[in-house]
Formats: C-alpha cells, sequence, structure tokens
C-alpha cells in the first residue's frame, strides 16, 4: 500500500477460495497466543513472509489503519486481508475461522465453569507469556530494519514509543499515529507514486464504503434508541455489545471495564463469573474479543447459551467490520497522493514504536520476573529467526516449558 514493489506469490490477489481463506485463518485462530499485539506478530509471519500476500510496507499500512480505527485491531487486520483475497466473502471467512476456536472454548467454559477453572495450569500459562515476547521481538526486528530507515524515522519510532508508554490511556495509540501522520508529511520527503505501482486490493467501491459507514453509524445511534422504546433484554443487550465494540481504542483489554459496565449491574452476569471467564480467557487463543461468547453463553436469564453467545459475538465484531471495510476505498485512494505517501511513512515508524513500546508493556513486564524468564524468551526467538521453528510449535513448547519449570517442580 506504499512504493514498495509488493511480494506476491504470482497469483491475483483475489486467487484465494474462500474456504482457503477460512482454512488459514482457523489455524491461527488455533494456535495465535499472547493478545493482540503477538497476533499482529503472527499474521506478519504468515502473511507477508512466508506467503507474501503483501509486502512490509502494506502490512504496516493495514496496521496502522485498524490501530487508528476503535476495535479489535488484530481481527480488523484479518478481515482486511481475508477481503484481499476473497472479497467481502473472504472478510467473513477469515473472521470466522480466526474467532471461532476461541469463541466455542470460552462458551464450554461457561457451560462448565466450576469444571473448567483450573484448565491450564499457572506455569504453561506464564509460558505463554513468554513465547508473546518472542513473537513480538520478531515482529518489531524485522519491521524497523524495513520501516525505519534514516534518523527521522527512528526519532519517529522512538518518540512514539516513549508517548505510548507515558501516556496510558485509550486514545494514546490513536493520538500518536495521527501526529506522527502529520509530522511525516512535514518532515519527510514526499514520495512519487508509479502508476504500475502494485497495491493492496480492495474489491469493495466507494458507494459501497459510504453505504457500510452509515449502517455503522446507523446502528451505533440507532440500537440505543431501539432499546429505550421497545424494552426487550436481548435489544438492550445487542446495544451494549455493539456500543463496546464501536467505541473502544486499543481492543483487547480495554473493552473489559464497559463490558463489566454492561453486564454486572444489570444482573446480566454474576460478577463472579464474570471475573472467572476474564481469567480464561487469557488461556485460549485468538482474540480477546471473543470474550463476549463467554458472556452471552453466561446469561441464563437473557436467551440460551449458544443463541445468547453467538448475539453477543456478532454484536461487539459488527462495527470492526462495518467500520474497516467501509474506510477501506478512501483510505486506498488517500495512498496515491504524494503527500498522503509521506504521513504514511511517518505512521509506519510510527507503528513500530507502538509495537516496540507493547514489548516493553504490557508483554515484556507480565511475562519476565526472572532470568530464567529472559532465557526462555531468548531459545523461542532463536527458534523463530534462527532455526525457523514455526510459531504454532514455539508457543506450545513454551508452555511445556513454563509447566515444567514452575508447576511440576
Amino acid at each position: 500500500m506504499t512504493g514498495e514493489p509488493e511480494q506476491h506469490d504470482g497469483a491475483a490477489n483475489q486467487g484465494d477460495s474462500i474456504a482457503a481463506v477460512f482454512a488459514i485463518f482457523l489455524r491461527l485462530g488455533l494456535t495465535s497466543f499472547g493478545g493482540p499485539v503477538a497476533h499482529l506478530g503472527y499474521f506478519r509471519d504468515e502473511f507477508v513472509t512466508r506467503r507474501r500476500w503483501l509486502g512490509e510496507r502494506s502490512y504496516a499500512e493495514v496496521v496502522a489503519l485498524c490501530q487508528f480505527l476503535p476495535g479489535p485491531a488484530s481481527s480488523q487486520v484479518g478481515m482486511v486481508l481475508g477481503l484481499s483475497r476473497a472479497g467481502i466473502p473472504g472478510a467473513l471467512a477469515a473472521w470466522a475461522g480466526f474467532t471461532l476456536p476461541s469463541a466455542l472454548l470460552l462458551v464450554l467454559f461457561a457451560l462448565g465453569l466450576s469444571a473448567w477453572r483450573d484448565v491450564v495450569p499457572a506455569g504453561a500459562l506464564h509460558g505463554l507469556k513468554i513465547a508473546a515476547v518472542a513473537v513480538v521481538a520478531q515482529a518489531v526486528w524485522g519491521m524497523a530494519s524495513t520501516l525505519c530507515t534514516g534518523t527521522a524515522r527512528i526519532v519517529i519510532m522512538a518518540l512514539s514509543a516513549c508517548a505510548v508508554l507515558l501516556i496510558q490511556n485509550t486514545w494514546a495509540q490513536a493520538c500518536v499515529i495521527g501526529c506522527a501522520g502529520v509530522v511525516g508529511m512535514l518532515l519527510l520527503k514526499p514520495v512519487k507514486v508509479e502508476a504500475a505501482h502494485a497495491f493492496l486490493h480492495v474489491p469493495v467501491s466507494r458507494r459501497t464504503g459510504v453505504l457500510l459507514l452509515g449502517m455503522f453509524f446507523g446502528l451505533l445511534i440507532g440500537l440505543p434508541l431501539l432499546a429505550r422504546a421497545w424494552p426487550h433484554t436481548m435489544i438492550a443487550v445487542s446495544s451494549a455489545f455493539y456500543q463496546s465494540g464501536a467505541l473502544v481504542f486499543g481492543g483487547g483489554h480495554v473493552v473489559l471495564p464497559l463490558l463489566q459496565a454492561a453486564v454486572v449491574p444489570t444482573h446480566w452476569v454474576p460478577a463472579d463469573s464474570f471475573l472467572a471467564g476474564y481469567a480464561l480467557a487469557q488461556a485460549v487463543p485468538g482474540p480477546l474479543f471473543t470474550f463476549a461468547a463467554f458472556l452471552g453463553a453466561s446469561m441464563p436469564s437473557v436467551a440460551g447459551a449458544w443463541t445468547g453467545a453467538g448475539i453477543c459475538l456478532l454484536a461487539i465484531f459488527a462495527p470492526s467490520f462495518l467500520l474497516v471495510t467501509g474506510v477501506l476505498p478512501f483510505w486506498e485512494y488517500l495512498r496515491r497522493s504524494a503527500r498522503t505517501q509521506a504521513a504514511l511513512a511517518g505512521v509506519n515508524a510510527a507503528v513500530v514504536g507502538l509495537l516496540l513500546a507493547a514489548l516493553y508493556h504490557p508483554v515484556w513486564t507480565s511475562a519476565i520476573f526472572a532470568p530464567a524468564d529472559a532465557l526462555q524468551a531468548l531459545v523461542a526467538l532463536l527458534a523463530l529467526t534462527r532455526w525457523k521453528v514455526p510459531p504454532w510449535l514455539v508457543v506450545p513448547g513454551c508452555g511445556i516449558a513454563g509447566w515444567l519449570m514452575r508447576g511440576a517442580w
């Protein structure tokens, strides 16, 4: 999506079937532990390094766009990648494949909470966190070597990382990306876009984009009004989960306070079940937003477990699909401007800074407590970078190592 030649595998962008897209993301949904930042590392390894669906800069711009928009960034990145390969059905297939494994596990946890409470030993969970350190470190190094060339870009990266670490609020990432874009436009040399430039294919027209954005804002405004006019519990639940997905920047853990305020005071979900489900959500791969499936399955007074889980899951992810798909046609138009190219160069450097900040906090600070932890993270990083061991083997290996080191002794 910027000036570098894209690294395609020789097939057209829409050469993958919906089933193939679903299968790829299903495997990622089964193996992507470590939270949204780690997911971006898994996606980069899968789609930039291995499959060459897009180049490093294009991937960074997709990440920047999804970080700037509210909602779960890693799921939105997956939607964009699926969209580029198989259209809107591909975006839905990518979302379904990446989301269903953790959603199904959390519904099962909700159905048998007492039996599943201690399903994953603490040592294994700690090992998975250490694996996330290695995955994110690999992503930061790979992206920095491509996107942070030159003094100006390195300075933008460093300042972005410091700003995010110093300003701990939900608007920090969006503000940093916006400021980096302005600085890049003012200070970095504009790049002329060549006519033959290859870019990430987005099979969505601007008319369709306007329609999807209209649906996004229409539901955001209309659902609360409908819930007031027709006080049915499922409408109120749908409204609460849609707003949580639409208004939260940063995704992941940031959405939890809104969900807690929506479901606990209303007695839809008991407080102890909410906290237990939150803990269990850390033990499964895939996006943390699938915690909504656990909450939906824990509302016996609202709907059946599977019905409630499905409604809450769709409600919390629907804003992301509408917003990112609606914005993409205009993003693709803007990126052709030379000034936009310079702004995006600054944004690309800021994205690396955001990942660098996340590598330190919360990834490093929540996983590395002793020299043995740092050594295990180093071994995992070497396995990923030097020995080329796939993440789906490194991650469970770290979990087993963590269990042996902390739980079995």
